[in-house]
């Protein structure tokens, strides 16, 4: 194996972390440091926090939220077929309706199951 086409690399990734620990170090000294009482106070729309910071949320939220980045993840994959439309011709536009009926039928499996109702 041939360590030598490695180097630029290794030599890539040396400098990236000097680069990056020389401004953390540069921004922690020479940066403003002057905390006061209403800077470290805790902030929440304006004004006290009225419950504890870790509560719980609701497993609906999670579940819109999967769902939101599972179909926008999914719609993701239709841009390169739409930029190579004309190149991938029938076999491949037949392809993208079977992958967009799928996407469909899920889609409405969720909405009938109540997973996108938020009330």
């Amino acid at each position: 194996m041939e360590l030598e086409s490695y180097l630029p690399v290794l030599l890539f990734i040396v400098m990236g972390c000097v680069v990056g620990f020389a401004l953390l170090f540069l921004g922690s000294t020479i940066g403003p440091n002057r905390p006061d009482a209403e800077k470290l106070s805790p902030y929440e729309c304006g004004f006290e926090a009225f419950e504890d910071a870790r509560m719980k949320f609701d497993v609906r939220y999670y579940l819109v939220a999967i769902l939101f980045i599972l179909f926008d993840l999914e719609i993701a994959f239709l841009f390169p077929w739409a930029m190579a439309n004309n190149q991938v011709g029938l076999l491949g536009f037949g392809t993208v309706m079977v992958f967009l009926a799928i996407l469909v039928v899920g889609f409405i499996y969720e909405w009938k199951k109540g997973a996108l109702d938020w009330e």
